[in-house]
């Protein structure tokens, strides 16, 4: 928005600019960075559910920080290289705190940008603010015993300001869906199968059943991650087996 104010109590509204982006869940727009905040233990690690957040990230060509929590309750924990393995390899930024409150790395991308938090419920988010800013005080949860995930502690977006920049706290969830992407879509929201795709024997490859698709040589040699290239056939599979949604205006497909 573009506002005029001679005060600080009156202004005027000049005009709303388009939106370069808009997330659903959350319901955020004008992202320009999105801060997957994923924890090792309590709840566990998921590939599945951080492949879900960076393809939805992709998708609205919001910029992913991957933020790994909870590596102090187990430091020597394999997975933890493994992971920073699998997606600086990609290209995401992948930030393993050396301890808890180490939260340095992080907020040099805050200044001048609008940066969502999101991830599983349980995973630190509001944890990881309240010691980026103490002062915001923000309530934090625990893990359900009977569940194995954290229990819903931020029940709204709550947008702070934060290092030069904004930040907006969300909700977490324990499941992503895809609800606007295409089939035909989702292999571009995967920056390691696009570089592949060029190779392929087939300009629409889709990388699952095609003869001659290099994403799945890469997988086999071990260049593309098994455990990304599994999320992939997954999510599409899901993405083809959608209902299709209809306005309830216009009773129309979208």
């Amino acid at each position: 928005m573009i506002f005029e104010s001679e005060n600080k109590t009156d202004g005027y509204l000049l005009e709303v600019m388009p939106r370069k982006n808009q997330l659903v869940r959350p319901p955020v727009t004008n992202v320009d960075l999105g801060i997957v905040v994923t924890s090792l233990v309590e709840p566990n690690f998921s590939y599945n559910l951080l492949d879900r957040f960076l393809v939805l990230l992709e998708y609205e060509s919001i910029e992913p920080v991957i933020y790994l929590t909870k590596t102090d309750l187990s430091p020597n924990d394999p997975k933890i290289p493994e992971i920073k393995r699998v997606y600086e390899k990609i290209g995401y930024p992948v930030i393993v705190p050396k301890h808890p409150n180490d939260t340095a790395e992080l907020v040099r991308y805050f200044p001048e940008r609008l940066s969502v938090f999101m991830g599983q419920s349980g995973a630190g988010k509001s944890t990881l603010l309240n010691q980026i800013s103490p002062e915001l005080n923000l309530e934090t949860g625990e893990i359900s015993d009977s569940l194995g995930r954290g229990k819903h502690t931020t029940r709204h977006v709550e947008l702070l300001p934060l290092y030069d920049g904004l930040v907006a706290d969300t909700p977490g969830f324990s499941s992503i869906d895809f609800l606007t992407i295409e089939a035909t879509e989702l292999p571009k929201q995967f920056p390691e199968f696009v570089e592949a795709a060029h190779h392929c024997r087939f300009r629409e490859c889709m990388h699952a059943k095609e003869p001659g698709c290099e994403v799945k040589k890469r997988v086999e040699s071990g260049e593309i991650a098994q455990t990304r290239y599994d999320d992939y056939l997954q999510f599409l599979q899901e993405v083809e087996n959608r209902k299709p949604m209809y306005s309830k205006k216009e009773g129309k497909r979208k």
